[in-house]
């Protein structure tokens, strides 16, 4: 058996929300944890809330860099020297998830500033909680450091200096979208020092190879490895359930705001019932809803009312574990029309693993996702864009009512679901990638030459996903996909 390794997980803390790059490092945790190595999951800015049994490591992990303790720490000098005591007040998890609530009400200006400042960590008026963060690691040193999101790069030289040179896997989920979001001077001041600040780390991952190219064109020039790695879950609870009598049901996994696309999911659902004619079909809406979110749900409520349809949708917000699983089981299709280039999207195995046909867009990571499952639908954007076009609401709904028209299909692709989660996502999949990975780093073979990497272990091979005129290459997928043709 290999040495078991020390392992840290840096992970910025959920405060509650549905958060998928957290899902993913407590489910890989866990895997880790019960193969042997030493484990620990340390939450940042904000508790580490989900909607499954979070990592229990060998000692207490509090909140490192709090978010209330920082931006005092910004804003006013005089709680950069506050007693600990204090900090421990403000790092109380129910006070930091009732503010998390309101996090909207923070100004644009304050986030560019908080962002540039923990990426100049060494500059920065944080030094406080950094030495906070380095006397916990200090007490036991891990082989590796795991950073859940490439916005935390700014504290490596820091802490590899600190702690002899630990070290570290930095991976990217979905930074452009939060850095494209400052305000100026703050974006493009960002965007210059994440770029400097990656080519610190041992090792750079990426959930998809969409997203890796993204990110690799964004931090240019074009020297950095980014090592694919796919997302995984912990497909424990996850299960077909046998088919209902009744209506179908198309369902929607995400936070419900206009990103992630609920308002092309209403649209496309009145088109489905009263432009394409569909008798009973239900729709049920289901994710995190924060106060900033009220405004486009009513709003939306109201286009529903309007199409006399109120009664065929159900709203489920924040919703538990028991409660994602039981929605995920009743549902016939799924779709999330993300709007915004989606680094992977967990959502779409979790529904994959409940045994659910999946109705994606054929853009960014989907088309990848799909691929590599080999099966699902995809629906093409009308146009390109950048961020990638999300497909029309009429074109989803068609989408939509083509399956729905087809059960023998709707029941094959269910199964072909369940499998392609067990065989492609399952969380030890990801377990044993990143063991690899971590064993190259520590042997110093996890350099980075001029070309971005393709996951270990898997060749390029066409897909036979079913794509609405769009044909996916092996080019663009760079994965190995199973014989299941849908």
């Amino acid at each position: 058996m290999s040495t078991p390794l020390r392992i840290v997980f840096l992970t910025p803390g959920t405060g509650g929300w549905y958060c998928g790059a957290c899902m993913r490092d407590n489910a890989l945790a866990k895997a880790l944890q019960a193969a042997g190595h030493a484990v620990s999951l340390l939450p940042m800015y904000l508790p580490l809330q989900l909607d499954e049994e979070v990592l229990v490591s060998s000692r207490p992990t509090p909140v490192f860099f709090g978010g209330i303790n920082i931006f005092l720490q910004q804003k006013f000098g005089w709680f950069r020297h506050s007693p600990g005591w204090l900090d421990r007040v403000l790092n109380q998890p129910r006070l930091l998830c009732r503010v998390a609530r309101h996090s909207h009400m923070t100004s644009a200006r304050d986030h560019g500033e908080l962002t540039l400042a923990m990426l100049r960590l060494e500059d920065s008026r944080f030094g406080k909680e950094l030495d906070k963060l380095c006397a916990w690691l200090e007490q036991e040193p891990p082989d590796i450091l795991c950073l859940s999101t490439a916005l935390q790069a700014g504290m490596i030289r820091e802490l590899k200096r600190r702690l002899g040179g630990v070290k570290v896997i930095c991976c990217f989920q979905g930074e452009d979208t939060f850095l494209d979001g400052l305000p100026e001077p703050y974006r493009d001041a960002c965007w210059l020092e994440l770029a400097s600040r990656v080519r610190d780390a041992d090792a750079l991952v990426s959930p998809s190879t969409f997203y890796a190219g993204l990110m690799q064109n964004r931090l240019g020039p074009h020297d950095l490895t980014i090592k694919v790695l796919p997302n995984g879950i912990d497909l424990a609870g996850y299960a077909p359930q046998p088919a209902k009598p009744g209506p179908p049901v198309i369902g929607f996994l995400a936070r419900l705001c206009r990103d992630k696309g609920v308002e092309i999911m209403v649209d496309a659902f009145i088109h489905l019932r009263k432009v394409l004619g569909h008798p009973d079909a239900r729709l049920h809406l289901a994710g995190a809803a924060t106060a900033d979110n009220q405004a486009l749900i009513e709003v939306l409520r109201q286009r529903l009312a309007a199409a006399g349809l109120t009664d065929e949708v159900r709203w489920q917000p924040n919703l538990s574990r028991e409660e994602k699983i039981a929605m995920l089981g009743g549902l016939t299709l799924f779709s999330v029309p993300a709007t915004y280039p989606e680094a992977f999207g967990l959502y779409v195995i979790e529904a994959m693993a409940s045994g659910v046909p999946v109705v994606q867009p054929a853009t960014a990571s989907f088309p990848e996702i799909v691929a590599h499952a080999g099966v699902g639908v995809l629906v093409p954007s009308r146009s390109a864009g950048v961020p990638p076009a999300s497909p029309d609401a009429g074109d989803l709904a068609q989408a939509w009512l083509e399956l729905l028209r087809q059960p023998d299909k709707l029941r094959e692709m269910a199964a072909a679901s369940r499998l392609a989660a067990e065989e492609c996502y399952g969380v030890n999949l990801l377990r044993d990638g990143f063991l690899a990975l971590a064993r190259q780093v520590l042997t110093g073979g996890a350099g980075r030459p001029p070309a971005a990497m393709e996951p270990s272990g898997q060749d390029a091979r066409t897909t036979g996903a079913t794509a609405a005129t769009h044909d996916l290459t092996a080019e663009e997928t760079e994965l190995t996909l199973p014989d299941r043709r849908f």
